[in-house]
């Protein structure tokens, strides 16, 4: 009779599950559409290229983060990963896709950048006594946040709760709504009524200081991304959130 939820992760599952197979990008099973995505490096794509986050580079610049232990939860390609690492972070970096982990490393090997990358599902790899299980200094997401469906939010927080270390930054850059925003500003229940993410949610600041609010998590920063020319060594798009969190400890 299939009467076999009895946990969290049993809910999760089945919420999952309501999506069309061709819509997930947050479980193993999305590995192959995001190999694909990544196929053909000389797409035009914004976060092909081998800059790091305007803001993150703003962060360590005015002294809001220090070196210590870093995850890049999405990592993709690495460029963030890659930066971080030749400022004497220890960084870890997660994807999903064996293609952006590779293309990661080779420009690791090419950068002499020294960074760990692991290949699968963050909440599993992020699991206690799991080989990225922290605790972290720094939590960065650029751009995995908003390809998660609503349920998945609270696996989010929980890995947040558990990896990051107390006095720990979380900083996250995702899809802005509102003018000059990018993603889907449909509400959350009508996701399920579609079985889709639209290409990935938007979100408005108070809804992503809500979302955050978690006891001991302290807003310090919460901007729209700089928009950065072609010619900056900074990767930089106007249609992103930028915020910064310290957990309290």
């Amino acid at each position: 009779m299939g009467r076999n939820i009895r946990t969290t992760d049993d809910v999760m599952t089945l919420l999952d599950d309501l999506f069309a197979p061709e819509a997930h990008r947050w479980t193993t099973e999305a590995a192959s559409w995001w190999d694909g995505f990544y196929e053909d490096r000389s797409k035009p794509v914004p976060f092909f290229v081998d800059k790091p986050d305007e803001n993150l580079v703003s962060y360590v610049d005015r002294g809001l983060i220090g070196p210590g232990r870093v995850l890049d939860l999405g990592c993709g390609p690495g460029r963030n990963t890659h930066r971080l690492a030749a400022l004497g972070f220890d960084v870890d970096g997660i994807d999903l896709s064996p293609a952006a982990i590779a293309w990661a490393k080779e420009r690791a090997g090419a950068s002499g950048a020294e960074a760990r990358f692991h290949l699968g599902d963050a909440f599993v790899l992020t699991a206690d006594g799991a080989e990225a299980a922290g605790p972290y200094d720094l939590i960065y997401d650029s751009g995995c946040f908003h390809h998660l469906p609503p349920h998945r939010r609270i696996s989010y927080l929980a890995l947040l709760d558990r990896c990051l270390a107390p006095g720990g930054h979380f900083a996250l850059t995702c899809f802005a709504a509102g003018e000059g925003g990018m993603g889907s500003e449909l509400p959350d229940a009508e996701f399920y009524r579609q079985g889709g993410l639209g290409g990935g949610l938007a979100y408005a600041p108070e809804e992503l200081r809500r979302i955050f609010s978690l006891p001991g998590l302290t807003e310090i920063e919460l901007r729209r991304m700089r928009d950065e020319a072609p010619d900056s060594p900074l990767f930089g798009e106007p249609f992103l959130w930028t915020a910064l969190f310290r957990k309290e400890g």
